[in-house]
């Protein structure tokens, strides 16, 4: 797939083979709002703590008697009935992280750039050229380039003169390529990114490059076949005649068949 790079001054600077891993997947929303629930779920801390009515300071004697004081029946001033009481089911500290595989986070990325190409919002410079960091360069590239609106720009590495010139400007954010999300991305209306950051971009999500090997390297030999174990070697089988010796030699007796049969003779000598 082929886009369009523009210069800083908005001109048609040529073109960029880029992977259709990257700008070219079908959107997938359910995909892309587990992506953006796991990532807006696990931002949140998690600290916010309040105190039950077994927690709050206060006295535990019975405000007034049960009966005959005109009075709602009250058992404590802790209640959370009363002002200054307790909180009904108070929120405690708890862990709101979440978990989804790393294959679907990045392939909702991949959606949301594809559909930002799909839609038209996607904006590829060859260069920033801005040197000086100054608010007023930063307005006149997104003049230049046709960008109204809000705007997401993503170069392969944090640059400072970038980050000052952009801060200052509404609805303009600044992002290195491995820092891209999907709540910056659905955020933003449109997409500027670099030559460098698309690169980049393919290097972390488009799959790992395939390996290139020098006309002079030589290849790794190949590791040598395990060596087969030596088969064991066969007991030899006893001789027939040895055989027939066995079984017509009287089997020996075990000294407990021994003593069972002494006392069997004992106790029929003192029957009789």
């Amino acid at each position: 797939m082929k886009l369009e790079v523009k210069d800083s001054s908005g001109a048609q600077a040529g073109t960029i083979e880029v992977s259709d891993a990257i700008f070219g997947v079908p959107m997938n929303q359910d995909l892309v709002h587990q992506a953006l629930t796991w990532q807006r779920t696990n931002a949140r801390i998690g600290t916010q703590s309040a105190l039950t009515r077994h927690e709050v300071s206060g006295s535990r004697r019975k405000p007034w008697k049960q009966k005959h004081t005109g009075r709602a029946r009250a058992g404590r001033t802790r209640s959370p009935l009363w002002r200054h009481g307790g909180i009904t089911h108070a929120p405690k500290p708890r862990d709101h992280s979440l978990r989804i595989p790393r294959k679907m986070r990045r392939l909702a990325i991949r959606c949301l750039l594809s559909s930002k190409h799909a839609e038209g919002t996607l904006i590829i410079l060859k260069d920033m050229g801005i040197a000086d960091g100054k608010a007023k360069e930063m307005a006149a590239l997104l003049k230049a380039i046709e960008v109204g609106g809000t705007a997401l720009i993503v170069t392969r590495e944090k640059i400072e003169s970038v980050v000052r010139a952009a801060r200052n400007l509404p609805g303009i954010r600044t992002l290195p390529a491995p820092q891209l999300n999907v709540g910056d991305l659905l955020k933003y209306q449109h997409l500027v990114m670099t030559l460098d950051a698309v690169h980049r971009a393919e290097e972390l999500w488009a799959g790992a490059p395939a390996q290139v090997v020098a006309p002079g390297a030589m290849a790794a030999p190949a590791a040598a076949p395990a060596a087969a174990k030596p088969a064991r070697a066969a007991a030899p089988k006893a001789a027939p005649a040895a055989k027939a010796e066995e079984a017509a030699s009287p089997k020996k007796r075990t000294p407990s068949t021994t003593r069972s049969r002494k006392a069997r003779d004992t106790q029929a000598r003192k029957k009789e």
